[in-house]
């Protein structure tokens, strides 16, 4: 039986790979974003290489677009398997430099859109008795770094909220898992600087293409865990917050991305 996901944020970076992936495995598609140009692009390419696809322009801040998007998504390809929650951006600052406006698009995007997309799948995968949620967080939803508390905010409530519906749904066939990348290869730092309204530093450290996430997810949907690590070391950083917290705040110090003024022409 063809296995069919569902797949926000879906226009470009780890969501674009994630959908091509997947698709390339044999799987049906439905994606989402709000560039519809973009979006129709990568469903493109899906048919190109013989893989179905189901592009839907739609707004993850909206409960209504995500309960549409599911409803059409089984209206096309008669049911559900997983809801893939990856629409997301980011901004950069100190706190008390990100504007309340800032804070509020963050949360609705990052936080909100992942809950309203899960809400708007879960009654089917409780009808069905099967499903699979993924989140994708990032690495800064288990351990904050520098100038991105607002943005580590929206990932750690992915987290919390991942974590009481993995209890909830314990001992049934509904799963639950969080993937975790680190600083990723897309134009999330692009974004990012728009966004911020300044230009912001790549970080030191680790790095990863949007592939090697794909890959990840691709694996944990063949094989459903909690956790996923797409990046090995990742999980070290994790392990010494949870031990040694004063050194971990150390350590990710050189991590920070402290949004740059732009020189005034």
């Amino acid at each position: 039986m063809t296995r069919v996901i569902a797949i926000t944020g879906a226009s470009a970076g780890i969501g674009r790979a994630t959908a091509l992936r997947l698709a390339r495995d044999g799987a049906a598609v439905a994606i989402c974003a709000r560039r519809v140009d973009r979006l129709d692009a990568v469903a493109a390419e899906i048919a190109a290489a013989g893989g179905q696809a189901l592009p839907i322009a739609a707004d993850v801040t909206s409960p209504d677009a995500m309960d549409a998007f599911v409803a059409r998504t089984v209206e096309r390809f008669g049911r559900l398997d997983v809801m893939m929650c990856n629409a997301g951006f980011g901004i950069a600052g100190a706190i008390d430099d990100i504007a309340p406006a800032q804070m509020h698009k963050l949360i609705d995007i990052n936080y909100n859109g992942t809950y309203h997309a899960t809400r708007a799948a879960l009654p089917l995968f409780r009808r069905q008795r099967s499903g699979h949620v993924i989140f994708v967080s990032s690495i800064a939803g288990k351990r904050g770094v520098p100038y991105m508390g607002a943005y580590s905010a929206t990932k750690f409530a992915q987290v919390g909220l991942a974590e009481c519906l993995r209890s909830e749904l314990l001992g049934t066939n509904i799963h639950v898992s969080v993937v975790y990348p680190v600083s990723t290869e897309t134009e999330f730092f692009d974004v990012m600087s728009h966004e911020t309204g300044t230009e912001v530093t790549r970080a030191m450290g680790p790095r990863q293409n949007a592939d090697a996430v794909a890959d990840a997810i691709a694996r944990t949907i063949e094989r459903p865990t909690p956790e996923i690590y797409p990046h090995a070391m990742s999980r070290a950083l994790v392990v010494l917050n949870a031990i040694a917290p004063g050194i971990a705040d150390r350590v990710v110090k050189r991590f920070g991305r402290k949004p740059v003024k732009r020189e005034q022409r």
